[in-house]
């Protein structure tokens, strides 16, 4: 047989490899930082280095930077071996990689400095976001031409999940990031209210699905047999994992608006989608589990073996609980608690973290084929950042069922036993202590492995590029395909199509009901749109990432209803572009609090919240006092929100700026 000879392009994971490690610890450092910002106030020093806009900063680091660039590690190796096949393009894989870190490096700058759209994990304003569309579009011209070049006929079933990811990643990102300029770093979202929240988390828990799941159950079919120098346990189950899987998890993302006014049909369906997700995942679970089963004799001297299981179990325990936290009446408990901080570090920290550490193990010696420098480093790492996550996991767990069960407890006669917020905050401070103390430990395991890391791959000889050998692929058109799977397996175009449609198929049911209905129907007479100061204050408001630390829904829930007033309707929210509801109460829900304090009361608890509130842990925000409000963008932002359905008049454009004067000099006499 005649055999073609190549070489694989092995300079692109190693750039993303390092990338990884250099933006694990920025990730991790600023999650410390910020850790400690939750009960030492102190610590936000400046403005732009408040909780408010690190916490961005954190996750935007930790999932795109350090996750991303492992997973384009992960994919750029295996998928070339896999494929028997170069990369088609090493100019769109440098494109790929030096675009991807550009990016981050302006998510660095941005965030901390305010420019944010104040969606979660989607928080990059809108240049950002069409620099991200465009890399990505690069990455999937790459990959998939690859696909139509390759060697191997058979596609494994990494490929498999690493289509969907760049497939419902690309959907994903496009209809969130939706919006409309009014500035060269500052945006509104095209959708408003409870549209707004639905797309949000759909995007938002899909994005844990296929950004943070997919690839690497595509790294871990890979690498994981690597390690236990087995093959998966089984084929079969595998497949099944992977079709099951994307088909039900793009309908689960209503289960974060649990309580709240997006319809109660699809927060069911929210619920019941994702109780299902428990089978397909424990199901892969369990087939990574027997694999490395057969290696469990060289689990003590092998620490690749020691990441991939404790991988596992994360993913296993991550995916155990997030179907529990959908059930209403758990959630009802849980959410906007830190059981919800817990959850989501479980899985980035624990089953991404630990196969990310696994994955780089095992690349820096086959990249610069050379053996690891210490293995006792690594092993002192896995026990560093076990400890480290476990501290972490287990205090926030604590934490959030102390807050969930103060926040709802009531006497017999029916009163609130903790009726001032504050109550709650100071109960769970010692545990966001520990918490930090776990985020330090798993600090210093990556610093750990960072040198371990440096010294493995100084020690490499000289790399050459290694030429491998492999038969051209038979191409049959004729060829008798005997069933769907055999089709899919050989052909990476319709492997492409079918994928797209089990995702796009939950999508549009999940999402056009209410695309086509009008929210116009559930107006409140009282409802009117924003005045021009109250507009620029709104927008200081999410410059400040005051939406990370406090809600504004009132969940229809009694306790709630006790502590912040009536229950939150979804005709209030129809002209917010984007929704200001949040995912976390590090303060109290802020929906009806306005009018209940005086303006002076408001003033001074900006300047300095301990004067008011002694136990507080807000940042002081004295810096505001001394900025003066730049209305030079008012009249646009208007314009832009009147296309979007707002019903500002034109006279009120005219007037804009007379307007907030005048409503800013009514405030300033009642602080004199």
């Amino acid at each position: 047989m005649t055999l073609e000879h190549f070489s694989y392009d092995d300079k692109t994971p190693r750039q993303f490899l390092w990338a990884t490690v250099v933006w694990g610890i920025v990730g991790m450092l600023v999650g410390v930082i910020i850790a400690i910002q939750l009960f030492y106030h102190q610590a936000n020093v400046t403005s732009w280095l408040t909780f408010g806009r690190l916490r961005p900063l954190h996750t935007n680091a930790v999932i795109f930077a350090f996750c991303g660039n492992a997973i384009f590690a992960g994919i750029y190796h295996s998928s070339q071996r896999l494929l028997k096949t170069r990369m088609w393009s090493d100019v769109l894989s440098q494109i790929h990689f030096w675009g991807w870190q550009l990016i981050i490096v302006s998510a660095s700058v941005t965030l901390p400095l305010g420019f944010t759209t104040s969606k979660e994990y989607a928080e990059l304003e809108w240049p950002i976001k069409i620099a991200i569309t465009l890399v990505w579009v690069v990455f999937a011209i790459n990959y998939f031409m690859t696909l139509r070049v390759r060697r191997e006929k058979i596609l494994y079933v990494s490929i498999w999940f690493y289509i969907a990811t760049i497939v419902t990643i690309a959907m994903l990102h496009i209809v969130n990031s939706l919006c409309i300029p009014v500035g060269p770093l500052k945006s509104y979202s095209l959708y408003a209210g409870v549209q707004d929240a639905l797309v949000q988390w759909w995007y938002g828990h899909n994005a844990v699905a296929f950004f943070l799941t997919t690839p690497f159950l595509g790294m871990a079919y890979y690498y994981i047999p690597k390690a236990a120098q087995e093959p998966i346990y089984s084929y079969r189950l595998s497949i099944i994992h992977f079709w099951s899987l994307i088909f039900l998890y793009i309908w689960a993302g209503p289960h974060h608006l649990q309580y709240t006014t997006l319809p109660n049909w699809l927060q069911s369906l929210g619920m019941v989608f994702s109780v299902m997700l428990l089978a397909p995942s424990w199901g892969g679970a369990i087939n990574f589990v027997l694999t490395l089963r057969q290696a469990w004799s060289r689990v003590k001297h092998e620490p690749i073996i020691k990441f991939f299981a404790a991988g596992v179990t994360f993913y296993m325990m991550a995916t155990f609980e997030g179907p529990l936290l959908s059930i209403k009446s758990i959630n009802g408990l849980a959410h906007n608690t830190d059981w919800i901080v817990a959850h989501v570090h479980s899985g980035a920290l624990g089953w991404n973290g630990f196969v990310i550490f696994g994955v780089l193990y095992y690349l820096v010696p086959a990249l610069y084929k050379t053996t690891l420098f210490s293995k006792k480093l690594a092993n002192l790492h896995f026990w560093t950042a076990t400890v480290g996550i476990l501290l972490y996991i287990v205090s926030m767990w604590i934490s959030g069922l102390t807050q969930g069960l103060m926040s709802r407890s009531m006497n017999a006669e029916g009163l609130l036993n903790y009726p001032v917020y504050v109550e709650i905050v100071a109960a769970v401070l010692p545990l966001h202590a520990i918490r930090a103390l776990g985020g330090t430990l798993y600090l210093v395991g990556v610093l750990i492995m960072t040198y371990n890391l440096i010294v493995t791959a100084k020690r490499s000889p000289k790399l050459q590029t290694d030429i491998v050998s492999a038969p051209p692929r038979l191409r049959n058109d004729s060829e008798n395909f005997k069933s769907l799977h055999s089709l899919t397996e050989n052909w990476s175009g319709i492997l492409i199509q079918l994928a797209t449609v089990a995702v796009v198929i939950g999508s549009v049911l999940e999402l056009l009901p209410m695309f086509l209905a009008d929210q116009k129907h559930g107006k409140l007479a009282e409802v009117k749109p924003y005045s021009p100061l109250e507009l620029e204050g709104r927008d200081i408001y999410i410059r400040e990432g005051c939406n990370n630390c406090h809600t504004q829904m009132v969940r229809a829930m009694v306790p709630e209803s006790k502590r912040y007033g009536v229950p939150t309707k979804a005709g209030e929210h129809i002209y917010e572009h984007p929704h200001l509801w949040g995912s976390k109460r590090t303060g109290p829900d802020l929906q009806r609090i306005g009018g209940k304090y005086s303006h002076v009361w408001h003033w001074k608890h900006m300047i300095d919240p301990r004067n008011l509130v002694p136990q507080s842990i807000m940042p002081s925000y004295q810096f505001l006092a001394e900025t003066e409000l730049d209305g030079s963008r008012t009249a646009q932002k208007m314009k832009a929100l009147i296309w979007m359905g707002v019903p500002y008049k034109s006279e009120d454009i005219e007037t804009a700026e007379m307007s907030m004067q005048t409503q800013a000099k009514l405030i300033a006499n009642e602080l004199t």
